[in-house]
């Protein structure tokens, strides 16, 4: 239930990230105000996961799936670049996470 948790929490800092961008710099009241929501349940999730996970594993999965979503978010909704080197690099990060859940 713990990984479940976590992913959870990673998914919820994909939305405070993206709505970072949105807030324009927390000058927008409302995607300002979904943003602080996203961070408040995504860290609170990550600290009931770490009640049973490693800290090491849980603060690195938590990070990669932040960074893989917000990664493909910024290429689907703001036309990022898109090439070979960066989805492996995105690629790795997912391998290194199944491992991390392997390993535990």
């Amino acid at each position: 239930m713990a990984w479940l948790i976590l992913l959870v929490a990673g998914l919820f800092e994909v939305g405070w990230a993206i709505g970072l961008k949105y807030s324009e710099g927390f000058t927008r009241l409302w995607p300002a105000s979904w943003t602080v929501l996203a961070m408040i349940i995504s860290l609170g999730l990550l600290g009931i996961a770490m009640k049973t996970l490693p800290v090491g594993s849980a603060y690195a999965v938590w990070v990669g799936v932040g960074a893989i979503g917000t990664a493909i978010l910024g290429i689907v909704l703001f036309g990022e670049a898109v090439n070979a080197l960066r989805l492996l690099s995105l690629g790795l990060i997912l391998t290194g996470i199944l491992g991390l859940r392997l390993a535990s």
